[in-house]
This record gives structure tokens, sequence and C-alpha cells, in this order.
């Protein structure tokens, strides 16, 4: 595997050095072949996700498709311009005669690990960002999703030459081979866990990453909201693929005055959404492994369950559910839980829910139901995540124009439109001098010519 890899990584920085991925022309004609494999691959996508997830065509498209090609469409859009280099000012009194400007220039040799969650969107989209940026890839795809990564594999074999783009798959031993090699720049979503085991083989090189990890992120119905708007947002928001979402609601914060209300509208939210036997419904997502599943199933031993709380470990079923009276030493508000359940606890002041988030690992996203406008901007300024939504949840996420990404242990950098362009691109800044004047006071000796500096640079 080792061998594999440094041969591949040798194809890609010999490739790269014949500067052909640095033309705009060459990487908009890429994005157009990205966007025909992905279209000529769509049928066997969709069987491939139902076959390892459980999704629908609906959710397959809405989820993982869909959201890359609008990012296609929206890079070849504005490509040229964001790769135009950018004029700034220059200060005349110092820089007699120059001019500055920054270039955006690629990376080089960049690594994508996706996870098994969305195991398309969270692959190929940063690769869109690469691809925007000039640089050569390498798609590490998830064990997890076996068929949905055979199938990546065929596509990015099928359109792209391996010394330009190449996917891995394979498990742990090929996550450690494709680490041990050196990367111009490392680009990862996971779990924070293992997000340090990335970030700590990166140190090694002094490799820069970005990280895109997870976390518990809070949902707050305070008592002035619409609460039937918030049923249905939350429950299609920490139910869509089952939970298996970084920025799912993680557990919810409910006023108490409101709560029964809410909750019962939360119970026929799902109801309506996946019917009374959520397990036959065509809509409602599998987890990943029996071994995921498990793991979600202990969390349900001692709950106190509102609705919900059916298992089928071999089927890797849990049906959507929410459990009520959670304590926060509970088990299940030590770690993110990744899955349909829903803890819930109750409030009656709001100042104590923005200590109890702050006093936790910064969160992904943050959501907060409220009508009262001075209440919204007030929870904003006393908290911080890397995004999130005000009356709505996950939605943020479906906005090129805002930049995606977690804050401390959520994560490192952020992506999506002109943010993923970004995001695999060197900022190179560069002062062009002209060369007909060169004034002398910066070179010695430098007696008597401290004024003369200080008015200079005031």
């Amino acid at each position: 595997m080792i061998e594999d890899v440094n041969r591949s990584a040798e194809q890609q920085r010999n490739f790269f050095n014949s500067h052909q991925t640095k033309s705009v022309d060459f990487r908009i004609e890429q994005l157009k072949i990205l966007k025909k494999a992905i279209i000529a691959y769509e049928d066997r996508l969709y069987e491939a996700l139902w076959a390892d997830l459980h999704k629908s065509k609906f959710e397959a498209y809405a989820t993982e498709i869909g959201i890359v090609l609008t990012e296609i469409g929206a890079h070849l859009c504005h490509l040229r311009k964001w790769a135009k280099p950018k004029c700034v000012p220059t200060n005349q009194m110092i820089h007699f005669w120059s001019t500055s400007k920054i270039y955006k220039e690629p990376y080089g040799r960049v690594l994508i690990i996706a996870p098994w969650n969305y195991p398309f969107q969270l692959l190929i989209n940063p690769l869109v960002g690469a691809i925007s940026a000039g640089n050569c890839v390498t798609l590490k795809a998830s064990e997890f999703t076996p068929r949905t990564s055979e199938v990546m594999g065929q596509m990015i074999r099928e359109f792209f030459k391996p010394e330009y783009i190449t996917l891995f798959g394979g498990g742990r031993a090929a996550n450690q081979a494709l680490l041990q090699a050196q990367w111009d720049y490392i680009f990862f979503t996971g779990s924070p866990l293992v997000g340090k085991v990335v970030m700590e083989a990166a140190a090694k090189n002094l490799t820069p990453v970005s990280l895109e990890l997870g976390g518990k992120s809070p949902c707050i119905v305070d008592k002035d909201a619409n609460l039937k708007v918030a049923a249905s947002r939350i429950v299609w928001g920490k139910f869509i693929n089952a939970g298996q979402t970084c920025i799912a609601p993680d557990y919810l914060f409910v006023h108490k005055e409101i709560k029964v209300e809410l909750l019962n509208l939360m119970k026929q939210k799902i109801r309506d959404y996946f019917g009374g036997n959520p397990e036959n419904s065509p809509d409602y997502v599998r987890i990943a492994t029996v071994p995921k599943t498990e793991r979600l199933a202990a969390f349900l031993r001692d709950a106190k369950i509102f609705t919900g709380g059916e298992i089928n470990i071999q089927q890797k079923y849990i049906a959507p559910t929410i459990i009520d009276s959670v304590k926060p030493d509970d088990a299940i508000m030590q770690e993110e839980i990744f899955g349909p359940i829903l803890p819930v606890m109750e409030f009656d002041d709001l100042e104590k829910v923005i200590s109890f988030v702050n006093a936790r690992p910064k969160p992904l996203a943050f959501y907060y139901f409220s009508n009262d406008c001075r209440k919204q901007k007030e929870i904003l300024r006393k908290t911080t995540s890397g995004g999130g939504c005000i009356n709505d949840v996950l939605m943020h996420i479906a906005n090129d124009h805002l930049p995606f990404g977690g804050v401390g242990n959520s994560g490192i950098g952020s992506y999506h439109g002109k943010y993923s362009f970004e995001v695999f691109s060197h900022a190179r800044s560069i002062l062009k001098k002209a060369n007909f004047l060169d004034v002398p006071v910066r070179y010695a000796p430098y007696g008597g010519k401290i004024k003369l500096l200080k008015m200079l640079i005031k």
C-alpha cells in the first residue's frame, strides 16, 4: 500500500510540475469533465447510496449529488474572477513607484479524506475547490460505504488521469499509508478524534490542513418561537440521513412553558414524514454499520423515551427517537450522537443555557428558535460556533456564499463556493518596484536617519 501511495504521489508531483493545472482554461475544462462524469454516473450513484445507506433518490440528490453540481456551477461562473491577481494599495512614501498584488496559487498535491455519512458530497465537493484552485488531488473514500466508494472510483478512473486525480479505498491501513506520505495540503472531514491524528501527521511535515469536524451542536427553542415551524424544521434536520449529519441538532433545549406542546408536535411530524413504522419508509435512511448501530442502541437502554426507540441491529435500523428528562451528565451528553436520537432538556432561564453551551467545546452549528430580535442578537453575541441558523436548522450549508467550517474543537478552515477556491489556494503577495529611483534611507549607516524614518512610516 505504501509503495502504491508513493508511486502515485511521485506521478502527481511530476504532473503538477508540468504547470498544466495552473492554467485557468485547464481548470474550467476539468470542472466541466467532472460535471459530465457525475451526470453519467448519476443512476449508479443512486443505486450505491441506496445499497450503503438506504438513501432515497430525492435525499441522495438533495444532500449529495445536487449540492456538488451546484458547487461546480458556481466555480464555472466565477473562477476567472477569483483567480485574477488582486491589486492592493501600496504606501508610495515607503514603496516609491511600486505596485502590490496578491496571486492565488495552487498548493500542489492535495489529499482529501472523506467520511461515510455523506460519502459522495463530502469527497467530491472539496474536489471541486481543489480542481478550481489548480491542484493535483488524491481522494480517500470511506470503507464504511463500499458500494459508493467503488462507484466513485470507477467514475474518477474513467474521466481523469491518475497523475492528476486518483482515488484510494481501503480502511485504516490505507489511511495510515496516505498520512505517511508528504502532501502540500490535507483536507479532512470526520470526527475530532481522528482529526487530531491527521493534524499530528501533517505537523511532521508542516503541512497545512483543513479539518471539518463535528461536535454537539445545540438547538434551543424559546417560548416565543413559532412551534409548528420549529417542530417541522427540527424533525427534518435531526432525522435526515438518520441523524448522521455533522451539523444536525445534537441536543434540544426547550423552554419549560412550551415543552409538552413542542414535543407533541415533533412526534406528529415524525409520523407525517416517515409513517407509523419508519422501518418501512422508503425515505428513512439506515445507520452505516452494525457496530455503529450498537453504539447508538446503548444510549437508549436506560433512557426515558418520549417517542421512537425501536431497534433492529441487523437491519442497521433505529427509529427516529426523542428522549426526555435528560441530564447533563448522562452518557448521551458526553459525545456527539451522530444518529437518530434527540435528547431533550428544559430551561426557564436563557442565560443558564448560554452558560451550558459556553462551558463545552465550541460546536460546529448553533440553532435558536425565537421571534424576539433582541434575544436573537443577544444569544449570538454571547455564544460562538462554526455557523448556524436562526429559526431553522442545517440550511446555512445550502448557501454557497456562506463559508462552512468549524471553530476550535469543531474544525479548522472553511469551504463552499469562493471559500473552496480560497482554502485550496495559497495567497502569494508580490511587490513590484521600479529601478530608476532607489531611496537610500533604508541602508546603513543609520546615523541621523531616525526622524526621517518616523516621518515615512507614521
